[in-house]
């Protein structure tokens, strides 16, 4: 069995620095994956002010803005920290304008995914998300980069894109996370591709394979473990090459990942700063599960340690006293 590692280092940031200044804060919020939006923004007010920070900036998305425009305007409007109610698609809609910036990201889950939280023990609940921001447990990340897109979990291109395209948003929004189990059934007796992978620049790794995965974490949909050496600070990313070639290979796979095994049947693990993806073929291809449109390559870069994430306080670090102005 593979131990996990450490999540890597946390940067506390001081109730001196958190209480200096009235702290401001912009919650960029998909409407319909809070359901009660008026409940919804109750519930963070009030954790807010308990906090003694004031009232957020409310942006909500829209279709044809899903959070990159809506980020911008909380920069430039100076807040300390952006809230992000939604799931992993508008946290990656926002990524891309708070990387490179001293303006922390906050994850308040509220899609069927929620990968990030998952993968860095962010939880689920709302309060509880509102004082992991406001009791000032910050880490930098790195974030991944295709073309102008960004990404923080992980981008694929193959069978995993399949299985994201197969899934609707009704069965996902009914069974959450279990949905994407029938979408993948139907593309297991796909026929592989023929991929080109270069790590770094260097020599090119020929497969056949169904899907590649480009990791900045390791979790996937359910907590299943895939790349367990996976850091989301290390200024790399986790490359999976997964090549199996019939249903029994595939359960082969699946039971090793599930089971935790050393050596998993069918799958290649690499690192990288910089990776290429060349098919034999056109592809469905995804970042952090939103597709993206088909195409025979993938180039993905890493920008070290770029976003400033809040997350949960180390235990041994002074706590903000509740209230405090």
């Amino acid at each position: 069995m593979r131990a996990e590692r450490p999540c890597g280092t946390l940067t506390a940031v001081s109730p001196a620095e958190i209480n200096g200044s009235r702290r401001r804060s912009a919650v960029v919020v998909h409407p319909l994956r809070v359901g009660n939006l008026a409940a919804y923004q109750r519930r963070v007010v009030a954790a807010l002010r308990r906090a003694g920070w004031p009232e957020p900036l409310w942006l909500p998305t829209t279709a044809e803005d899903p959070g990159p425009g809506q980020t911008r305007r909380a920069v430039q409007a100076g807040v300390d920290v952006v809230f992000v109610a939604g799931g992993d698609g508008t946290v990656r809609a926002c990524v891309g304008e708070l990387a490179g910036t001293d303006v922390a990201l906050a994850v308040l889950p509220a899609g069927t995914g929620n990968l990030l939280a998952a993968n860095l023990g962010l939880g689920d609940d709302v309060t509880d998300g509102v004082e992991i921001a406001v009791r000032g447990g910050r880490r930098r990340i790195d974030v991944g980069q295709v073309g102008e897109r960004s990404f923080v979990v992980m981008a694929g291109m193959g069978f995993d894109a399949k299985m994201i395209g197969a899934t609707s948003e009704r069965s996902k929004a009914a069974l959450g996370w279990p949905a994407y189990v029938f979408g993948a059934m139907r593309h297991l007796r796909d026929h592989p591709m023929r991929v080109s992978v270069r790590l770094d620049g260097g020599k090119p790794i020929r497969r056949r394979a169904s899907t590649v995965l480009i990791g900045n974490v390791g979790r996937l949909q359910g907590g299943v473990l895939l790349l367990a050496d996976a850091q989301p600070d290390d200024g790399k990313l986790d490359v999976a090459v997964l090549t199996p070639r019939s249903l029994a290979h595939w359960w082969s796979l699946g039971w090793a990942v599930l089971r935790r095994h050393e050596r998993v049947p069918g799958m290649e693990v690499f690192t990288a700063r910089k990776v290429h993806v060349i098919s034999d073929r056109p592809q469905p291809r995804q970042l952090d599960g939103d597709l993206v449109e088909p195409h025979r390559a993938l180039t993905v870069t890493v920008r070290p340690r770029a976003l400033l994430l809040c997350v949960p306080q180390p235990a041994d670090s002074p706590d903000l006293a509740e209230g405090a102005p």
